[in-house]
């Protein structure tokens, strides 16, 4: 979860490395630092705090260097503070590392080094990871890169990592095991980071290093760079330069004021990029390739499992609504924390369907190994290309939605369900599970949705204006029925998640059941409740909740004047087919959580003890 980015090459590495860590600042925003390599020293500075707190520290400095190495953290051991931030030395300061991930037997390791009379200045793993590198480098009196390996043979846990060394000031040692790392390929000049995003803009080359890589990088004599790919059993290895998809302009506001505000408004587009080249309307056919080419391991199933995580969970428990319906199999959604741990039942005939928005999800890639393990075909759904999901994946879909930098997910999550909805299309044709009328008006609902998007992004400054009346609110109930269900959880997750008020999601009939206990005239209750499924038992739902002089706010189909009778705020939004609800009725969710955020002066794109991929446990 936290940001790694590293560089090597004639140009001065500081502004490289400072512009890259705001770009990965998503990743993690506890803590940043920085440590650069000249004239045989390692220079670190690092802050407690964001980027800009370290760039505040470093001014009047000395930042020359044509290498270096630069972090941003998001805590897991040691409090957040200087000390604790990367980049950490070797005792000696011969060494400097970064590392994202968690080392598990780190406390054995740093007592064996207590014994042999090692210091240590940090609560963290990481400094005890730089510290066994070096004692076995000196030790045995090896190469930093053999030292490398056999720390890393003898470690637990999940790591991508850089080493630099003031005694060979133009190499640079990397590895990874179940948290990402790329590495871009310049003209003379090498990068390294925890994604593409620090990248983009100096090359197109990139190498996505696999589980068990290192990576020697390395400045020679003549100015050439070079680069050795090795695994943890020394060998050697070919790697696949891929092109980036993504451009600069992907990376910057735009215009808003905070990402998320701008992924919200992009998903007009989104979802049509979602459905390029996949839907044709003038045919009435829906084509994915990863379906087409394993459409056999899907007919011949008797069970679809989707694991998942945060919001991903939740596009994942519509698809389950969805896929039961057109394909009339079982569907079971299951977090990819607890799937990956308790004695789970596959068979090898199931279908594990693993969703991620950034592919390196570490509960859903231990998930997906489970499962192949038990052998059970694995289909991702993911949105960034190259990451790990894909690559551990039999077969899948990306979502194309371009890089989501606000670490609360919003475009990611409706182009989730589009993919899930095409699925089941393609698959309910062969299975002659769905009508052709049924199929063609779900193709036109699906081609109509970007417009229909379009139209509810105008209800905006609607939605800001009785935002104001809920900016200080201590509670938040959302409630729906079927489709819409997974849609309260989602919403109540937006807005803990920004703006740190406490929402519950819960099916409207399970009111009853305790949470009406909850209701009175200070209670703010969200009900979706459009004109589709079990529309008189929500209104009736409305009813218990007014009846008890709780607030209500509903999102309604247009036209809709029973619900807007009943309730003291009212957004309605274009009818759509019953299974593209929740990605229309998202979008007030997501700008009214926004909207409170931002009243309450939270850092909507940077939410406390968050970070926006969870590559640890």
């Amino acid at each position: 979860m936290c940001g790694i980015v590293a560089y090597l090459g004639k140009k001065e590495a500081y502004p490289i490395l400072i512009k890259g860590l705001h770009r990965l600042e998503y990743r993690g925003y506890d803590s940043a630092g920085i440590c650069l390599s000249d004239n045989k020293k390692l220079v670190i500075y690092k802050q407690r705090g964001k980027v800009s707190d370290l760039e505040e520290l470093v001014k009047e400095r000395d930042l020359s260097g044509h290498a270096g190495i630069a972090h941003t953290r998001w805590a897991t051991h040691g409090v957040p503070n200087q000390c604790n931030a990367h980049p950490h030395y070797s005792e000696n300061e011969d060494l400097a590392i970064i590392h994202n991930g968690i080392i598990e037997n780190y406390t054995p390791i740093k007592q064996e080094l207590l014994h042999e009379g090692r210091t240590f200045h940090s609560d963290t793993d990481t400094e005890v990871l730089v510290q066994f590198i070096d004692y076995i480098r000196i030790k045995n009196n090896v190469s930093l890169l053999e030292a490398v390996h056999l720390a890393l043979s003898q470690v637990i846990g999940a790591y991508a990592i850089a080493i630099i060394s003031k005694n060979d000031p133009n190499t640079i040692i990397a590895a990874r095991k179940g948290s990402p790392l790329v590495i871009g390929i310049g003209e003379d000049e090498l990068f390294l980071a925890s994604d593409a995003t620090p990248i983009v803009e100096h090359t197109q080359k990139v190498i996505y290093l696999e589980d068990g890589d290192i990576a020697e990088m390395r400045i020679l004599p003549d100015g050439k760079a070079k680069l050795d790919i090795t695994n943890l059993e020394k060998v050697r290895k070919t790697p696949l330069i891929h092109k980036l998809e993504m451009n600069l302009s992907m990376l910057e506001k735009g215009g808003f004021p905070h990402f998320m505000l701008k992924e919200i408004f992009e998903q007009p587009r989104t979802i049509r990029d979602c459905l390029r080249g996949r839907i044709n309307a003038e045919q009435n056919n829906v084509a994915l390739s990863g379906i087409i080419d394993h459409k056999d391991k899907f007919l011949n199933t008797r069970r679809i499992i989707i694991t998942a995580c945060g919001t991903s969970w939740h596009s994942a428990l519509v698809g389950e609504y969805i896929l039961e319906e057109l394909l009339h199999i079982p569907v079971e959604v299951e977090y990819s924390s607890e799937f990956r741990y308790r004695d789970t039942v596959i068979f090898p005939d199931d279908v594990i369907i693993a969703i991620s928005q950034s592919g390196e999800t570490a509960d859903t890639l231990a998930a997906i190994e489970k499962a192949k393990e038990n052998g059970a075909f694995v289909y991702g759904i993911c949105n960034v290309v190259g990451s790990s999901i894909p690559r551990a994946t039999h077969s899948g879909t990306y979502t194309h939605v371009g890089p989501e930098i606000g670490v609360a997910s919003t475009k990611a999550f409706t182009a989730q369900v589009c993919v899930l909805l095409m699925m089941a299309l393609c698959l309910a044709k062969e299975k002659k599970t769905i009508s052709e009328k049924r199929y063609v008006d779900l193709i036109d609902a699906l081609c109509s949705l970007p417009a229909k998007l379009e139209q509810t992004l105008k209800l905006d400054e609607q939605i800001f204006d009785f935002s104001k009346i809920f900016t200080y609110s201590r509670n938040f109930l959302y409630l729906g029925r079927g489709y819409n269900y997974p849609l309260a959880l989602e919403g109540a997750l937006k807005l803990k998640e920004i703006s740190y008020i406490h929402a519950e999601g819960y099916p409207a009939a399970e009111m009853k059941h305790g949470p009406i206990a909850l209701i009175d005239a200070e209670m703010p209750v969200l009900v979706i409740a459009t004109n589709k499924g079990s529309y008189d038992k929500i209104v009736s739902n409305i009813q218990e909740v007014r009846a008890r002089k709780g607030r209500i706010i509903s999102i309604v189909t247009e036209g809709d004047e029973t619900v807007r009778s009943l309730s003291d705020f009212c957004i309605a939004i274009p009818e759509t087919e019953e299974m593209l609800v929740p990605i229309l009725a998202s979008i007030p969710l997501q700008l009214l959580a926004y909207h409170i955020a931002v009243l309450k002066k939270c850092n909507v794109d940077q939410p406390r003890n968050l970070a926006k991929s969870v590559t640890v446990e």
